[in-house]
């Protein structure tokens, strides 16, 4: 945690008591949530404008200062009610009168470029939202970047300089080629004029006084990424992967992010003034292992959130989950509370990892020497063999058939069900006296970009003018056939992958999409399709790339995304009527999506929960939101659908399986149940995965740690998985197995099975911490 000596009222109460150590670059403190994360960094914030109330701030942009936000507000517009003062009693914050924001300066801390600042996705606009209009700070303080009024070369617009968004640095270096090459030349040399400026504006108002963002990936604070020199300044540069496929979410793709540069403030800007306080604040276990090097390696510029060691009053804000990488909570974790199974296990496979030595060789000499596995009680000869016996179990778990059962699959977006657990679905569906039941909880359509719609509904066009959607002259198809024989549109494609017919794949896709066309805007007849095809494009085409379209166009995305779980389901033998789409309402594509509520998004779940009665629900188990917010947004409407379920059903015997997949994974440790991935599953994961999600498979919002398609990266946690396993197991486990099943081991998939307390349990505490929250 760092020494706490120097750590203020407010930063002392939300201290838990349980972690001392000395040994980070920076002092840190963990909370147990997301949420709770906003509520100390909102009374942080107010603690140190009391003090400063001409100070200079500079807040990030971003999903993670929602609830900072939030709680700044609410804490100022509800100053005297009687919960704020108790909670401002609780957290030290004991002030003579209300702080005033008015007379803050607020600095800027990145852009992309170029982007239009009238565009909502530009961190202009939103640093105007929701800093300077919703917080009462005043324009005329703010030091903002707005890429309309850099000046370029000739007096000429950024459109006109860089017709394709496109700026290549190289001219910084080389001759200019033609006369647009000279304006542009001319212009990144004014750019990088007007960042030195920015850069002493920042320096003559005595620099940041309080600073607050966000780790990225590659551990990059503000855009300056790994390899970061901390002596770097206010400047116009480009990105790495990692960067551009966490930005694709607010460009509208990969392919736009990649070519995009960013004007970023710089490391030394943060640190320049010697007083400042400067927070880095990160929530979910995916962040951890940046936490982990930022804090506990050397500083350098790979890490450089480490810069933050050179400030007195330099802190890292974390969850638990955040944290959970770091030594003392890896040595809290094993000291405190009782010994179990799982604390031997988890021991024992690191001491196996750390030493790079498998199981059976450890000999008890090995297991004294560490600092963990001597912790574990009555030490022995057997104490190997009671690890091992453990994980067999668990894949004995995990292979054993199931009958009779009620499934219901949740996921919180289309494709999460499939790369978390298909392997294992597939394996228990074959037995048909099992009935499978697939829910998508949103509509998911911000992962459908606008080439792709516009593609779609090109094709679309075609096949209408040409007269080759038959239904269309069906008597009655406008009012009532449109929505018969959807089943038909699935099976039309998946039998034109079998023949390998492109062009009849193309236009089962089409008959979806004139389906839906007719649903959401009443059509009459075809020339009315025609019409509305024609509309949306020009729409379409009209906007700025990653623009929140219109609600029917996003209906409309959302749509092509729930045919596509449709095709992956069918490849296995499910109808559509068993693909359910929830579409909740809190999931807007705004930039922070509402908390869920009752009568919108719990209410249909526990409809859903009534009339399928399963005996099994699965569910992606994000409880700290390491993945996209919407995670644990859906895992709380499904956790308080399943308390109102069971006010009126006796719940003892239904199971919940918690899956990961590409966002975060589970440790062998932490699960009940382990499962053999061959081959053959792993290739008809990606041929389903690829055939199906038709918008996923060029990846416009990839993953940061994988250039490419979201099965691959499955794919590759399974292999990682069991080469963690074999390690304890050793590899004649699998290769010598009596069972063809084992023997054909080439991954292992994970899932944790809770009974409905403990998964209460888990999203209860999420719950707790957000009561009273309502955008």
């Amino acid at each position: 945690m760092g020494n706490i000596d120097n750590f203020t009222p407010v930063e002392r109460s939300f201290l838990n008591d349980t972690l001392r150590s000395n040994k980070v670059n920076v002092p840190y403190i963990a909370v147990d949530n997301f949420p709770n994360l906003g509520m100390l960094t909102a009374f942080r914030f107010l603690e140190w404008v009391s003090e400063n109330p001409k100070g200079v701030i500079s807040l990030p942009t971003g999903k993670t200062p929602e609830y900072f936000i939030y709680w700044t507000r609410h804490i100022l517009e509800n100053w005297d009610k009687e919960n704020i003062i108790r909670l401002r009693e609780k957290h030290h914050l004991l002030l003579e009168g209300k702080p005033s924001l008015a007379d803050l300066h607020f600095v800027q801390i990145d852009e992309f470029y170029p982007i239009k600042s009238s565009q909502a996705n530009s961190f202009y606009h939103y640093v105007n939202k929701y800093y300077i209009e919703e917080l009462g700070l005043k324009r005329e303080n703010a030091l903002l970047i707005n890429c309309d009024e850099i000046l370029l070369a000739d007096g000429k617009t950024f459109e006109e300089i860089f017709p394709d968004n496109k700026v290549n640095l190289e001219l910084r270096y080389r001759e200019a080629q033609n006369p647009l090459e000279k304006l542009q030349k001319e212009s990144i040399f004014l750019i990088d004029n007007w960042c030195s400026e920015y850069e002493q504006k920042i320096r003559t108002l005595g620099g940041i006084g309080f600073f607050l963002g966000g780790i990225g990936p590659d551990g990059h604070i503000a855009f300056n990424i790994k390899g970061s020199d901390p002596y770097s300044t206010t400047r116009l540069t480009s990105t790495n992967f990692e960067t551009q496929a966490v930005a694709a979410g607010d460009l509208g793709g990969i392919e736009i992010s990649r070519e995009r540069l960013v004007i970023t403030i710089g490391l030394e800007t943060i640190t320049y003034n010697k007083n400042a306080v400067a927070i880095i604040f990160a929530a979910g276990e995916a962040k951890a292992p940046m936490i982990k090097d930022a804090l506990e390696l050397p500083p350098s510029n790979l890490y450089p959130a480490s810069v933050l060691s050179l400030l007195p009053n330099g802190r890292f804000y974390l969850t638990q989950g955040a944290a959970s990488m770091l030594n003392d909570f890896v040595d809290h974790y094993y000291r405190s509370g009782n010994w179990s199974q799982e604390k031997t296990d988890k021991a024992l496979m690191s001491l196996t990892q750390k030493l790079n030595k498998y199981a059976e060789h450890l000999t008890l000499d090995d297991l004294k020497e560490d600092q963990y596995t001597q912790l574990i009680p009555d030490l022995n000869e057997n104490t190997v063999q009671s690890v091992i016996d453990s994980i067999e179990r668990k894949i004995k778990k995990g292979t054993e058939l199931l009958s009779n059962e009620v499934f219901y699959h949740t996921g919180p977006h289309h494709d999460d069900i499939s790369l978390g657990l298909l392997p294992y679905i597939h394996y228990q569906s074959r037995n048909e006296i099992n009935t499978s039941y697939y829910s998508v909880l949103t509509s998911g359509f911000t992962a459908v970009t606008n080439k792709f719609l516009v593609k779609i509904l090109n094709d679309t066009l075609s096949f209408v003018e040409k007269g080759e959607i038959e239904m269309l002259n069906y008597p009655d198809f406008f009012e009532i056939g449109y929505k018969n024989k959807k089943d038909k549109d699935v099976y039309h494609y998946l039998i034109n992958i079998a023949s390998g017919n492109a062009d009849e794949r193309s236009r089962a896709v089409s008959h979806r999409m004139v389906r839906n066309i007719v649903e959401l805007w009443g059509m009459k007849t075809q020339s009315d399709v025609e019409e509305k095809i024609r509309e949306i494009i020009a729409t379409i085409n009209s906007s700025y790339d990653g623009q929140n379209p219109e609600p029917k166009i996003q209906t409309l995305k959302g749509m092509i995304r729930e045919y596509e779980e449709e095709l992956v389901w069918a490849h296995f033998g499910v109808r559509t009527k068993n693909v359910h789409h929830l579409r909740l309402g809190f999931y807007t594509g705004a930039i922070f999506t509402e908390k869920p509520n009752r009568e919108r998004d719990v209410i249909p779940i526990l409809q859903q929960l009534k009339a399928i009665n399963p005996t099994v629900i699965s569910l992606a188990f994000d409880p700290e939101g390491s993945g996209p917010d919407t995670h644990y947004k859906v895992l709380q409407a499904i956790a308080e659908a399943v308390r109102e379920w069971g006010k009126e059903k006796n719940l003892s015997e239904l199971k919940i399986w918690g899956y990961r997949n590409v966002w975060y994974q589970f440790n062998a440790a932490d699960v009940t149940h382990i499962f053999p991935v061959s081959l053959n599953a792993m290739s008809t994961m990606d041929e389903s995965f690829t055939n199906s999600y038709l918008s996923q498979v060029e990846a416009s919002f990839p993953s940061y740690r994988y250039n490419g398609k979201f099965s691959h990266l499955s794919i590759q946690t399974w292999v990682d998985q069991l080469k963690a396993v074999q390690l304890v197991l050793g590899k004649p486990y699998f290769y010598d197995n009596e069972s063809p099943r084992l023997r054909a081991t080439h991954g292992l998939l994970f899932f944790k099975e809770m009974n409905v307390e403990e998964f209460l349990q888990s999203a209860r505490e999420l719950e707790k911490s957000t009561e009273g929250i309502h955008h």
